[in-house]
Order: C-alpha cells, then sequence, then structure tokens
C-alpha cells in the first residue's frame, strides 16, 4: 500500500463543503491515480474512523490568461468521504 499521506494531499475547505460536515462529509483533493479503496483506507488510518462512502470526481483543467500569456491550470481529483454515524469528527477541521 502506498503512503496515506501521499494519497490525502489537502482539505478542501469552502462554505459548501463546511456545510457538508454536519453531516459528516469531508472534502479532500487527492493523488490523481489513487481509487476509491486506497482513499477509504488512507482517510481510515490516518485520523481513526470509519468511512461508509467515498465519492470521487475529477476536476478538469481550466484555462487562464496572465497578460498575453494563456495556459491552463492543473486537473486535480476530488473525494467527498462520508463518515459513519458513531465515528468522531475529524479534529483539524474544528479548528477553522
Amino acid at each position: 500500500m502506498k503512503n496515506p499521506r501521499d494519497i490525502i494531499k489537502r482539505p478542501v475547505i469552502t462554505e459548501r463543503t463546511s456545510d457538508m460536515m454536519a453531516e459528516k462529509k469531508y472534502v479532500f483533493e487527492v493523488e490523481l491515480r489513487a481509487n476509491k479503496t486506497e482513499i477509504k483506507q488512507a482517510i481510515e488510518s490516518i485520523f481513526k474512523v470509519k468511512v461508509t462512502n467515498v465519492n470521487t470526481l475529477r476536476m478538469p483543467a481550466k484555462p487562464k490568461r496572465y497578460g498575453r500569456h494563456s495556459g491552463y491550470t492543473s486537473e486535480w481529483k476530488k473525494a467527498i468521504v462520508s463518515l459513519s454515524a458513531d465515528s468522531k469528527e475529524l479534529e483539524f477541521f474544528e479548528n477553522a
């Protein structure tokens, strides 16, 4: 198995994801090649919680311009992780 810290890159914190935290759903940016099983095992090993469901989606590259120069942003993968009802909340979100 890969290192769990390499699979989970960072949490995605927006207004919408903050509202999802009340339902024990958390959003993370994950490795582009990671599958749902690897993401579930990584979250369970890092945070010591029980994951019930993992939904993933690929965020496509967007065209961006800076003056005359144009290019694309990087493509990335987002994972929405649902925790079981008896799991504790993730501690680093409580201080935000």
